[in-house]
C-alpha cells in the first residue's frame, strides 16, 4: 500500500511513515504543504491519504474540496486539532472517508486508515476480474486461465491482482514495488522483472496479456469488452 501523509510538522509526519511501515509495510511520502500535496494527488497514484487541515500554505480542507471536484476517489482520513463537531461534520460533507483528531493514537490511525482502503475497494470493486480468458476470484485469490486453476505464489498473485485491478495502466518498476512490495527495495535490482516472467510463463496461453511498455513499465491489457464485465 501506498500512502499520502500530508503534513507540515515533521515530527508527526515521520512518527507515522515509520509506523505504517514498520506495522503494516506501508510505503509513505509526505508532502508538508497544499501546492506539493495539490500536486502530488494530480500526478501520482495513491491507495490512501492522511490530510492536516492547517497547511503552511493552505487550507486542508479546500484542497479536499478540490480533489473531489477532480473526481480523485482515492480515500482520504483528516487529521487536525480542529475537534468541534461542525469541523468534522465539514470536511465530511467535504468528502473526506473518515476524520481522526489529534492528539491521536497510531494504533487507531493505523485501523482507520485500513478501514477506508478497505471500503474504498468493496464499493468500487467486483469480487470476480475477468481479462480475455483469465479470471481473478479476489475473495478466494483463485486465479483461473481458461477454466483451469493457476497456481500463484502470494508476491505473484498480488501482483496479478494490483496490475488487473488499475485497469490497463502502465506502472514503473518503482510504482509496483510501492504498491505491491511495500518496501524499501534497490529500484534497479530485478525483482519485479523476475515475478512479472514468472507470470508471463504461467499465462503463456495468454499471448501478450502483460505487456512491456518500452522506457515505461508494466500493463496489463484489458478489451473494452473486459473492462465493461465488471
Amino acid at each position: 500500500m501506498r500512502i499520502l501523509i500530508v503534513e507540515d510538522d515533521r515530527r508527526i509526519a515521520n512518527n507515522i511513515s515509520d509506523y505504517l511501515k514498520h506495522k503494516s509495510n506501508f510505503s509513505s511520502q509526505i508532502a508538508p504543504s497544499f501546492e506539493e500535496a495539490e500536486y502530488l494527488l494530480s500526478t501520482e497514484d495513491y491507495d490512501g491519504v492522511i490530510l492536516d487541515w492547517m497547511l503552511p500554505d493552505g487550507d486542508g480542507l479546500k484542497l479536499l474540496k478540490l480533489v473531489r471536484e477532480r473526481e480523485i476517489i482515492t480515500p482520504i482520513l483528516m487529521l487536525t486539532a480542529k475537534s468541534q463537531i461542525e469541523d468534522k461534520v465539514a470536511g465530511l460533507e467535504h468528502g473526506a472517508d473518515d476524520y481522526l483528531t489529534k492528539p491521536f493514537a497510531l494504533e487507531e490511525l493505523l485501523a482507520r486508515i485500513k478501514n477506508i482502503i478497505k471500503r474504498k475497494d468493496l464499493s468500487t470493486s467486483s469480487p470476480i476480474i475477468t481479462v480475455g480468458d483469465l479470471k481473478i476470484d479476489t475473495n478466494s485469490r483463485e486465479v483461473y486461465l481458461a477454466g483451469k486453476t493457476i497456481i500463484l505464489a502470494p508476491r505473484e498473485y498480488e501482483l496479478l491482482e494490483y496490475l488487473a485491478l488499475k485497469n490497463g495502466t502502465t506502472f514503473s518498476r518503482q510504482d509496483l514495488l510501492d504498491h505491491v512490495w511495500g518496501e524499501n527495495i534497490d529500484p534497479f535490482s530485478n525483482t519485479v522483472d523476475v515475478h512479472i516472467r514468472y507470470l508471463r510463463k504461467k499465462l503463456k496461453t495468454s499471448k501478450n496479456l502483460i505487456k512491456t511498455i518500452k522506457g515505461k513499465g508494466y500493463m496489463l491489457w484489458r478489451s473494452q469488452q473486459d473492462k465493461n464485465s465488471r
